[in-house]
């Protein structure tokens, strides 16, 4: 009888569970959509630092989801060209893209806040205004006129000032020089004489090569070492004094971003930060390598001279003052942008400069 009753129960219980199990399935496919996307790139699949990680992105979202969200890439070119990616995205012609806000600097300036401007925050100092200091709020109230939603997806570190073929001196050099440099820049060099060209990562060096340009930047020694400046330009010029913290952004369409569920919006955050911190960390152990190799080919390493580094730096602020007059968007978000980043400057000299320059100097030295 007992035995009985047991195979009775433990039946029961079978079915129970079975019918448990069969009526949470629906609930959580309703909750977990099968949905595949594309996201258009600024960036060429040469790049492994670059559009490498706008691929790690979209591995960590399938992975996720278990393959249920699929993003699926495309370089520079393959929808749209590398700087409409904005637009693209605007119009709902992909659902993503992977871009460099200062690319749209056309559009308006305050573009350029999302990723980097001149003498401005370095890589930490750009995370913590965007976490921190009111960058999110800030900038994403900005891209609801554009119908995007951005989301930090990538960082360089500092980048270089660039490629030459000839030496720049002075500040009389850089007249009548075409530059290809991206953004803001461009609008603080054409008040020194540089005559900007924005032009895609992908075709650069063909412009260079053929003398359409006389110098070019892209990023740092990884990037154009594989890019192959060294071989059309041999001046090396450094900082990037435009770029201290340039940030990437995953530009999301405004209306697909409020269609996605909640766990989807936070997997997508949470893969945009993963792919941030990795592309700045492949940079950092990339670059020394790169820069020696460059060196040892040939490269003429040099820094931009005090002078030309102060002339650039009055005649940003000039650009500043003229935009806090004209463009309203701008003045809102760069009154709290500036104490902002005078405050980070201040700490960074107490304990990280202090720290960096005496290794510097040690490294000077040969003791390191």
């Amino acid at each position: 009888m007992q035995r009985r009753k047991f195979i009775r129960t433990a039946g029961i219980g079978t079915a129970a569970v079975a019918a448990t199990s069969t009526l949470a399935a629906p609930a959580i496919a309703q909750s977990s959509p099968e949905l595949k996307w594309r996201m258009a790139s600024s960036f060429p699949k040469a790049l492994d630092t670059i559009f490498g990680s706008g691929e790690l992105f979209t591995k960590y979202v399938s992975d996720a989801t278990d393959g249920k969200f699929q993003i699926r890439l495309f370089a520079a070119g393959e929808i749209v060209p590398g700087l409409q990616v904005a637009d693209a995205v605007q119009n709902g012609t992909v659902e993503m893209g992977h871009t460099a806000s200062y690319y749209y600097v056309g559009k308006d300036l305050t573009f350029a806040l999302d990723c980097a401007v001149p003498f401005g925050l370095n890589a930490r100092q750009q995370d913590a205004w965007w976490n921190w200091g009111g960058g999110r709020q800030a900038m994403n109230e900005f891209f609801k006129d554009y119908n995007i939603h951005s989301i930090p997806c990538g960082n360089t570190g500092a980048q270089m000032g660039g490629w030459f073929r000839k030496e720049i001196k002075t500040v009389d050099n850089l007249k009548g020089l075409k530059f290809r440099v991206s953004g803001f820049a461009g609008e603080v060099l054409s008040k020194l004489g540089v005559v900007p060209q924005q032009i895609a990562g992908g075709d650069i060096y063909p412009a260079l090569e053929k003398g359409t340009i006389d110098a070019a930047e892209w990023v740092g020694p990884y990037d154009d070492q594989k890019l192959g400046f060294n071989k059309v330009a041999p001046h090396y010029y450094y900082p990037g004094w435009w770029e201290a913290g340039p940030q990437l952004s995953a530009y999301v369409n405004l209306a697909k971003w409020a269609e996605l569920p909640k766990s989807y919006q936070a997997i997508v955050e949470a893969a945009a930060a993963k792919a941030h911190t990795s592309m700045l960390s492949q940079y950092d152990a990339q670059n020394p390598k790169a820069v020696r190799e460059l060196v040892a080919s040939g490269t003429k390493l040099l820094p931009f001279s005090p002078q030309i580094l102060e002339a650039c730096f009055n005649a940003t602020n000039d650009v500043f003052a003229q935009l806090n007059e004209k463009n309203p968007k701008w003045k809102k978000i760069f009154e709290t942008w500036k104490p902002f980043r005078g405050e980070e400057v201040l700490w960074f000299r107490v304990a990280e400069n202090t720290l960096d320059n005496f290794m510097a100097r040690q490294s000077a030295a040969g003791k390191l």
